[in-house]
């Protein structure tokens, strides 16, 4: 493998995958790094496999790199896009878009190698140090062992801020976090056969004795019937788990799936449910939520609701907020206002004293409860394509990041399919 690249990103999720993917395609030397052995992060590690939203108010405001990939997996697998028009009658859900994670994953693979990115999969980033030229030096750690790696800019998608805490660089924590998710996929039983009502009050019961956690299944009211409804599907919560780190995963992981192990032997002990079994599970538990930068600019909730236009916004966001409650059941969601699309500003994308570093996903800069929107997938891919061009035009012209004229950002974004946002309504 070569020694040196113009752009290495770490982290091959929706942020990860399409950052490399344009830092590729717009001509720079690109190393993407990913911790296990598929591409596509949430999308296939965590079977969340119906990224959004893509259309606000039956337009479409996000485009691009990861519209490209998702749509294709949808053609490829003989499914249908769902009727973006049916905003009014379809809850925000029903717009998210279901993807074959085979085909997705494959997918992936195809549109990384077409744009001439290297690829080191069951990779883990372990060492940053800041090179004298202005660029990075990385350790990698590898099933080989250590080898060392430099770079011009350095991208950060591992949704945890890995690399710019080994950086040095300081990063923001809530005082508490949003539980995880294991998503699974039940089967086994005729809904249409069950005494619902008979269940409810044995998992009540069950909780009541310790058996089983409140917290295990997400819904508010009638939970049982929810997840048997859903099929499991993202409806249980993993409480008091923080991902940030090997030790934290780990927790999160085995908790995980010693909650899927109690429901398991609690439904198979409910009258019609005594073949209650999973013929699913992902094979990592859902991590929401653990840190983000300490960036330039800073989301809050007000500016996400209000769908501030931001004078150096560089895509947009559309999702309503969705805090998942932090007690375990239920989740806090706003709509926004009717014509609201907010936006990210690149300066969120930057880390406050840094040089040549830039984020995209989830560990953007923001509060918590506009973080619970922008984190989502179609908003990842977003803030990764334009992370990925900013990368290329820093390294092609031997700039820093913040000296990237956002003129040229937004029209090498456009050049690969990305939809921009009208600056006209930006304000200080």
């Amino acid at each position: 493998m070569e020694t040196h690249f113009d752009v290495i990103v770490i982290g091959g999720g929706p942020a990860g995958l399409t950052a490399a993917i344009q830092a590729g395609r717009a001509g720079a030397s690109t190393l993407l790094v990913e911790k296990s052995g598929v591409l596509g992060g949430t999308t296939v590690l965590n079977a969340v496999n119906f990224p959004g939203l893509f259309h606000a108010w039956g337009q479409q405001v996000i485009a691009g790199i990861g519209w490209d990939l998702v749509r294709q997996s949808v053609e490829e697998s003989g499914s249908t896009l769902p009727d973006f028009s049916a905003w009014r009658e379809l809850p925000h859900f029903r717009l998210q878009i279901r993807v074959n994670r085979a085909i997705y994953a494959a997918l992936a693979d195809e549109f990384v190698r077409n744009a001439g990115v290297a690829l080191s999969l069951h990779t883990m980033l372990a060492a940053v140090e800041a090179d004298n030229d202005g660029g990075w030096k990385l350790t990698l750690c590898g099933k080989e062992g250590l080898r060392e790696i430099r770079t011009r800019v350095l991208i950060d998608c591992t949704g945890d801020a890995n690399a710019i805490s080994l950086a040095g660089l300081p990063v923001a924590r809530n005082a508490a976090l949003q539980p995880g998710t294991l998503v699974v996929r039940a089967a086994g039983y005729d809904l249409a056969t069950l005494d619902l009502p008979r269940i409810e009050a044995a998992f009540l019961a069950a909780v009541a004795d310790g058996q089983l956690q409140r917290s295990d299944l997400i819904g508010v009211s009638n939970p049982v019937t929810q997840f048997l409804q859903w099929r499991g599907e993202n409806s249980v919560h993993v409480v008091g788990v923080d991902g940030r780190t090997s030790e934290g995963r780990t927790d999160a992981e085995v908790k995980a799936r010693a909650l899927i192990l109690r429901l398991h032997r609690f439904f198979r002990a409910q009258p019609g449910l005594e073949n209650f079994h999973y013929d699913f599970f992902a094979s990592e538990c859902g991590i929401r939520e653990t840190c983000t930068i300490q960036g330039e600019a800073r989301i809050t909730v007000s500016d996400y609701l209000s769908g501030r236009v931001w004078e150096d916004a560089v895509c947009n966001s559309f999702y309503p907020i969705d805090v998942h409650q932090l007690d375990g059941h239920g989740i806090d969601t706003r709509p926004l206002q009717e014509g609201a699309v907010p936006t990210v500003p690149y300066r969120a994308l930057l880390p406050r004293d840094s040089r040549n570093l830039i984020v995209a996903g989830r560990i953007v800069c923001g509060d918590q409860e506009a973080n619970s929107a922008f984190r989502v997938q179609a908003s990842a891919m977003a803030t990764g394509q334009a992370a990925g061009a900013a990368a290329a035009l820093a390294a092609k012209h031997n700039l820093e990041l913040r000296a990237v004229p956002l003129a040229e950002l937004h029209n090498l974004l456009r050049a690969h399919g990305a939809i921009v946002p009208n600056l006209s309504a930006a304000r200080a």
